[in-house]
């Protein structure tokens, strides 16, 4: 073996050591809960799909896929995402009485990254996908659920910035006539790089009264406010309808009374290009991206069943970046024994387990450091020397 990669990863992957996994199992458990007491049933994939399959629908870009060949010649991928799979099994297995449904997954998701980008090539995310209901209603519980789960996992202090795909588009389309054009301004907004918008808008051969809508259009940001000044600003059918969705939505996130985390932004640009109506993204603290995000796709229809849906997801290590240090509750204990008690300290360990208690079973003569293996503990036991003593706690 070359001593350059014994201890080296692949770009983007990474170590997940002992303290760090319990933090992230004990928040993952958290999010489940909050997630399985909404009624979402949570499913399995496969890591690697057919790339003609899920990964042509993805909308991760070709080259942040990582690609193999089978034994046949067929071009896999490592899932980079879970809402193409998730639209693959709904389409040819879940659908077939046309209900909705409501599903959750806990996955890890690959994507290759740039050397000098610093980003995990692998994550894991937990989201929900609610199928096969086209309401306003569906839109607005999964939002109230992200903020639930959130909520639940004891994140205080965060945010969900809410747009709409149509209402940009339109926007853009009717001000600026060319896809070619409105794509060319979306840039910006994607890249949250406001002053490059502003110097590109007043370089376009445009009216004055056209170029003030475009720079007003930065400004619908914020609460219920937002709704009328995206009205006056807007001509079309199509954009004033995707707003009227969006006063709709407000509604229903008041009546789950989850208003204060919840604020509009029209400027919102999604990275996902399947998404179709109402999206969304979650801040928390100081993490510089987004911690989740979500919205309305139709992404099934690519797998042959007509049906929408709209879904989020979120990422673990992001979360736990926003909380900050947290302590996990240590209520692991240690049973030492000597080798002439080892039978008792068995039977001490297993009605311990069977009491859902967390107990190491040491071999005392195993231990060169009692005293540093023993701060691993909430609680150390000895059964040393002649049995029939009483185990001494400290």
């Amino acid at each position: 073996m070359s001593r350059l990669f014994m201890f080296e990863k692949p770009l983007g992957m990474r170590d997940t050591l002992p303290g760090l996994f319990e933090k992230k199992h004990h928040v993952q458990s958290l999010l489940a809960d909050a997630i399985k007491l909404w009624g979402y049933q949570f499913i399995e994939t496969p890591a690697l799909e057919y790339y003609e399959t899920v990964g042509v629908a993805s909308a991760i870009p070709d080259r942040q896929l990582f690609k193999l060949l089978d034994k046949d010649g067929h071009t896999l991928v490592l899932r980079p995402e879970m809402t193409a799979p998730i639209a693959r099994v709904a389409a040819s297995k879940l659908l077939q009485d046309d209900l909705p449904l409501r599903l959750a997954y806990t996955a890890n998701v690959y994507r290759a990254q740039r050397r000098e980008g610093g980003r995990p090539a692998e994550f894991e995310q937990i989201g929900v996908e609610f199928i096969n209901d086209e309401t306003v209603s569906c839109d607005g519980e999964v939002i109230s659920l992200l903020v639930s789960s959130l909520k639940q996992a004891g994140l205080e202090e965060f945010q969900i910035s809410i747009g709409h795909t149509s209402f940009t588009e339109e926007l853009f389309l009717q001000i600026l006539g060319t896809e070619e054009r409105a794509d060319s301004l979306r840039r910006f907004l994607f890249e949250k790089n406001y002053v490059g918008y502003r110097e590109h808008v007043s370089s376009l051969s445009l009216s004055s009264i056209d170029k003030q809508r475009l720079l007003q259009f930065l400004e619908l940001r914020g609460g219920e406010e937002v709704i009328g000044m995206a009205l006056d600003l807007i001509e079309n059918e199509q954009g004033k309808q995707a707003i009227l969705q969006l006063k709709e939505c407000w509604d229903v996130l008041n009546d789950y009374g989850v208003q204060d985390q919840v604020r509009f932004d029209l400027t919102l640009v999604g990275h996902m290009s399947y998404y179709s109506g109402i999206f969304f993204e979650a801040y928390a603290g100081n993490v510089g991206f987004p911690i989740g995000n979500g919205g309305r796709y139709s992404l099934i229809e690519k797998f042959g069943k007509k049906a929408n849906a709209t879904g989020f997801a979120l990422q673990l290590d992001r979360i736990l970046e926003a909380m900050g240090e947290f302590e996990t509750q240590n209520d692991l204990q240690c049973i030492f024994f000597s080798q002439e008690r080892r039978r008792e300290g068995i039977q001490l360990a297993q009605k311990m387990q069977e009491q859902g208690k967390r107990v190491v079973l040491q071999d005392i003569s195993g231990v060169q450091n009692l005293d540093a293996f023993s701060k691993k503990f909430s609680n150390v036991m000895y059964l040393i020397g002649k049995a029939g003593k009483e185990p001494a706690d400290v």
